[in-house]
């Protein structure tokens, strides 16, 4: 059967040490699920469950560890912030899951940016609309190449620091054992609400001291033991 218009592109991410590829499907990400990130956004952290929101999966960018990755300053916006996030890859699905099918389902773990239309998300906020229009548009999710779960890394990666820096200044900086809701929490919670399928994307939350980012600036994202993304924001 022919398609009536062409095929949108699928995004694949890289394997490390493998020639493997990982189909993204969808990309779900949790709101503010670190104290200090939830405290400058004006939330109170050991009130709040997680919630989600989700970005297309188009949005997601490779951004491999040996290049720079350049992505445009996006329209319609003159508040463009960066966000660094662990980014997990599911590769097995479910439904309400224990904490140990969640960690069953892990694939394997990533560094990604969550960038943010942040004048446009709160609008949206403001008059109580969909977030959409501020998080899920092109070149949104730059993230690094997966690399596979085992038990040493899972182990510290739990405890792994997590900064950024733009143009060389520190602007990030925490340890993922700071997460307000862990990693099989966040995914446990998520899949009472939506059934995980094998090619999810979780981005799990930023620290605080997002910001602003302007055309020209050089973005550097890590998480340790993950490796680390550098990321160049064009006209």
């Amino acid at each position: 059967m022919k398609h009536i218009v062409p095929e949108q592109k699928r995004i694949f991410l890289p394997i490390v040490d493998s020639d493997q590829l990982f189909p993204v499907g969808r990309v779900y990400c949790v709101g503010r699920n670190y104290a200090e990130h939830s405290k400058e956004m004006g939330d109170d952290p050991e009130r709040d469950p997680p919630f989600f929101f989700a970005k297309d999966a188009s949005n997601v960018v490779p951004a491999l560890f040996s290049a720079t990755t350049h992505i445009a300053y996006p329209m319609a916006t003159s508040q463009f912030e960066y966000e660094v996030e662990l980014v997990v890859a599911i590769g097995k699905g479910g439904r309400h899951l224990t904490l140990e099918q969640a960690s069953e389902a892990i694939l394997g773990y990533a560094v990604g940016l969550d960038m943010t239309r942040r004048d446009l998300q709160a609008q949206a906020k403001k008059k109580g609309r969909p977030w959409e229009v501020g998080k899920s548009f092109d070149e949104s999710a730059p993230v690094s190449p997966i690399l596979l779960k085992n038990n040493q890394l899972s182990a510290v990666v739990l405890k792994a620091e997590i900064g950024l820096k733009v143009n060389g200044e520190m602007k990030q900086v925490s340890h993922i054992s700071n997460l307000t809701w862990s990693i099989e929490e966040v995914i446990c919670k998520l899949s009472d609400v939506f059934e995980l399928r094998p090619g999810d994307l979780i981005m799990t939350g930023t620290p605080e001291n997002v910001g602003a980012v302007q055309a020209g600036d050089e973005i550097v994202a890590w998480v340790e033991h993950l490796g680390e993304i550098r990321v160049c924001v064009t006209d």
